[in-house]
């Protein structure tokens, strides 16, 4: 194991996220909800910081510097690269993180049940959204019911439940 210099940190504070000091900058980013391989990459050579050096190792101006470029990401990097592009509301291209993005997603999941379009309907059953087959998968039910159940353990299930109403 090789040795830290003696002001190396553990945990790194960017965007509001606890990264990992002892990972390489490029995959510590990619823990952020919404950076992902191409975007750390490309956040790391606007911010001119090397991919491969470790999290912890960053002075405080690399970090504020990686910090800013993550929350103008959206002005710098080409349209293409963006995780919402032409938004239904306002029709705006941005990068979102963390909490946004989980809201837009549940937002996008609402607005397509409330229309009901084939994957709304297909979300508010909790089917497979995106063409798979059904036949033998998906049947796990997500902890609303049994599911698939062998026939022994059916009988089994009937005789408790027969032998409750007898008591």
């Amino acid at each position: 194991m090789e040795e830290q210099p003696k002001d190396f940190r553990y945990l790194v504070r960017v965007h509001n996220t606890d990264l990992e000091g002892q990972k390489q900058v490029h995959m510590a980013l990619r823990k952020i909800r919404g950076i992902s391989y191409s975007m750390a990459h490309a956040i790391c050579a606007i911010a001119k910081i090397g991919q491969t050096e470790k999290m912890g190792a960053l002075n405080e101006t690399q970090i504020q510097k990686l910090d800013e470029t993550i929350k103008n990401i959206s002005e710098i990097v080409p349209e293409w690269m963006l995780n919402r592009r032409k938004d239904v509301i306002d029709g705006a291209n941005r990068h979102l993180y963390l909490g946004e993005l989980e809201y837009a997603q549940e937002q996008d999941i609402r607005m397509m049940k409330k229309m009901r379009s084939y994957k709304g309907i297909r979300h508010s059953l909790g089917q497979p959204v995106r063409g798979q087959r059904t036949r033998s998968n998906f049947r796990k039910n997500k902890g609303k019911g049994p599911g698939v159940i062998k026939s022994k353990e059916v009988k089994a299930a009937q005789a408790s439940k027969e032998q409750d109403k007898k008591k």
